[in-house]
């Protein structure tokens, strides 16, 4: 009788600490090296917009010269269309590494 608890509980120990083992190897994809990977891409999908922009109002300024700055208009165009981008972009990451820690969990 007596063994058959110690199996018991001993296959709940071994069960806890695969499950905790299984767990700590999922975070770790999303990981420091994940991490920088993103931040990366934010970065560009922030930055190539806010060039392109500033790029096309200094054509703009070059074609057309007059009181308004086409490359301040067209970089803040730019810049916010590249924060836009990036935000959409991590949003929907972030649905989908809840919806896969949801399925794995659950």
């Amino acid at each position: 009788m007596k063994s058959t608890k110690n199996q018991k509980e001993f296959r709940q120990t071994i069960g806890s600490k695969v499950t905790r083992k299984l767990k700590e190897n999922q975070k770790s994809k999303h990981g420091l090296l994940s991490g920088l990977g993103m931040f990366g891409l934010v970065g560009w999908s922030v930055a190539v917009p806010t060039l392109l922009g500033a790029f096309l109002g200094i054509w703009l300024d070059k074609r057309f010269p007059g009181k308004q700055s086409w490359t301040l208009t067209f970089l803040l165009i730019g810049l916010i269309f590249g924060c836009m981008s990036a935000w959409h972009w991590l949003s929907s990451e972030d649905k989908d590494i809840h919806k896969n820690g949801e399925d794995k969990n659950g």
